[in-house]
């Protein structure tokens, strides 16, 4: 299945274009799911129709999807206190009932995720070749995809494996220890956890999946466009197009107050033709664009199957330099906004406001870092081998 990740600054209209790409896949007879976590019915709102916690059909081949997070949080939190109880018997706590309890910030972002992972491990009638997923304004977005990868380091961090082998040891270490150990609906649960996280991970992480980036054109636009393009390269995901929104007519420029904004709306236009390969504009339809004949009449672009995926390559460079060189893409860097540190078998790249953690490739980890240069859009690493680490030759 392609997944197909829409975001943009607020406001942008990148809702509209989820249902409108989806749209348009749908009736070239794609079996397409989009799917959003709005808490306002804004996907509705575009597709003419109300969508809710359960999928609904709302053309042929095209199914919209907006889970409910207050359900999914309240299941979440019933089945905590069910495998805690003992915990919160000790405690004397006494339990929430499901009616009095409202979603925290981030649970539906944290629903969005998981049904994500639900629809594409469907299998049978409920198959879909496309998922559209609406996503939130950028910055939110880029740390919602952060989230599966940094959970599940931060799971195995706290509980690793070699600690959850011992489970048979454990009432006798806490007795020799004299402390309580872990109980085993922890292990479980954090196990459980695990395998959630990694399965979004694998549908971030699939060759098809692409992000279409929405934006208006204009100086607020070209910084939020450079923004996302750094943090996306960061975390491995390809630009399959950029859409500019609400572009107005050439005649629209003839002497008018709106002169001025087309002007601006070009210059941005053709600056992002020249960073990007497929910039495709959308016209402004004098209104909000409601129901399948405004979202057709928009003419989104169909889904680009060539969405290059972004690869970190390690370069041998040993035999004329003496190093391994880790090519790292990232487009629109600054060079005194960029931090490196080499923390164990893992490295910490900072670019601008956005961090990861990468573990290292198994022949650099063998390497001491030899110095970092900024080149074309790409930070270069390099590596020394180590000799105490690097295998001798004869």
């Amino acid at each position: 299945m392609r997944t197909l990740l829409i975001t943009g600054p607020g406001g942008s209209g990148r809702t509209t274009v989820a249902a409108a790409t989806a749209l348009r896949a749908a009736a070239e007879g794609t079996r397409t799911l989009v799917l959003s976590a709005d808490r306002a019915d804004s996907l509705g709102a575009a597709l003419g129709v109300r969508t809710g916690a359960e999928p609904k059909r709302v053309a042929p081949a095209l199914t919209a999807w907006r889970p409910d997070a207050a359900a999914g949080f309240r299941d979440d939190l019933a089945g905590f206190q069910d495998r805690a109880s003992t915990v919160l018997d000790l405690l004397g706590a006494s339990r929430l009932d499901p009616e009095e309890v409202t979603p925290l910030p981030g649970a539906e972002e944290l629903t969005l995720l998981r049904a994500l992972r639900d629809a594409a491990l469907a299998e049978g009638g409920d198959r879909y070749e496309l998922l559209v997923v609406d996503l939130p304004p950028t910055p939110q977005a880029l740390a919602l995809l952060a989230l599966p990868e940094e959970l599940r380091r931060y799971l195995r961090r706290l509980l690793p494996p070699e600690r959850q082998a011992a489970r048979a040891l454990r009432p006798v270490l806490g007795r020799l220890a004299g402390v309580p150990m872990p109980a085993e609906w922890l292990y479980e649960t954090t196990a459980r956890w695990d395998l959630e996280l990694a399965a979004v991970e694998a549908v971030l992480a699939d060759r098809r999946t692409a992000v279409r980036l929405v934006a208006e054109p204009g100086p607020a636009g070209d910084d939020a466009v450079r923004d996302a393009r750094l943090g996306l390269a960061l975390r491995c995901l390809p630009v399959e197009s950029l859409v500019a929104t609400r572009v107005l007519p050439e005649e629209a420029a003839d002497g008018g107050l709106l002169a001025r904004l087309v002007a601006q709306q070009r210059k941005s236009l053709g600056q992002w033709g020249e960073a990007h390969p497929v910039v495709h504009a959308v016209a402004h339809l004098g209104h909000d664009p409601r129901g399948a004949d405004d979202l057709t009449a928009l003419a989104v672009p169909g889904v680009n199957p060539a969405a290059s995926p972004i690869e970190w390559p390690v370069s041998d460079r040993l035999a004329d330099d003496g190093v391994l060189v880790w090519h790292i893409p990232l487009p629109g860097a600054i060079r005194d906004d960029l931090d490196l540190i080499r923390r164990g078998e893992e490295l910490v790249v900072s670019a601008g406001p956005f961090r990861r953690i990468v573990p290292l490739p198994s022949a650099l980890r063998r390497c001491t870092v030899d110095g970092a240069a900024l080149r074309d859009g790409e930070l270069r690493v390099r590596f020394a081998p180590d000799p105490a680490l690097w295998p001798r030759t004869r």
